[in-house]
């Protein structure tokens, strides 16, 4: 793969969505998956990286997003946004499925190459966060941590945060990497879509073609 290329994420389009794991499309191709708090900024990532507005619906009420949501890229590659954790005002039972769903997604769906876990700059690595962390790492699953709302930092303070993280990811969980970003100014777009080529590059062998 020319790495100076990257797919035409533009092209994503919605396929599908489903309440739980089992009622996905076939667990087949390759698929790269999108978590975190509800109110971390994932569905205004998403955006940014596919160059979309509207690809994932964005609210100013975290924790709408409570389906897992399916992107086509190409035939064989797609994206997946799952359900926002940790901050919805939603009954107790709701939180313990959303978990559970998450848990069975991230362990059983053989088809998912890594996941872009998504983290306030400001306030990452929050226990859910680690969970997440732990859940990936018990499966050997690479996740790319994206600080999203860098924005909002000054420069030593969000050099200070990719930092604690960093350490905290080398330090336990061997297949993490991280990442400043902000969906706001473009800060980092480019360098989690590299990330997101390499995955699929890596789970299509080498047929893939950048222009897919």
């Amino acid at each position: 793969m020319n790495v100076a290329a990257h797919l035409n994420y533009r092209r994503a389009r919605y396929l599908s969505s489903a309440p739980n794991p089992s009622q996905l499309p076939a667990d087949e191709g390759a698929e790269v998956a999108f978590a975190g708090r509800s109110n971390a900024g994932k569905s205004s990532a998403l955006n940014a990286i596919t160059e979309h507005k509207n690809l994932a619906r964005t609210s100013k009420i975290p924790g709408r997003t409570q389906m897992i949501n399916v992107f086509q890229l190409t035939d064989q590659f797609k994206l997946v946004d799952l359900p926002g954790y940790g901050f919805a005002k939603v009954p107790e039972t709701v939180r313990h499925l959303w978990g559970r769903t998450l848990e069975r997604y991230l362990v059983g769906r053989k088809a998912l190459l890594g996941l872009m876990l998504l983290m306030d700059a400001r306030h990452p690595l929050t226990a859910l966060d680690v969970q997440m962390l732990r859940w990936c790492s018990a499966r050997r699953l690479p996740v790319h941590a994206l600080l999203t709302k860098c924005d909002k930092l000054t420069r030593g303070k969000a050099a200070s945060a990719l930092e604690m993280v960093g350490q905290r990811a080398a330090a336990e969980f061997e297949l993490t990497t991280v990442q400043l970003f902000s969906a706001l100014d473009g800060r980092g777009v480019e360098e989690a879509r590299f990330v997101l080529d390499a995955w699929f590059a890596r789970g299509s062998g080498p047929a893939l073609s950048v222009d897919s």
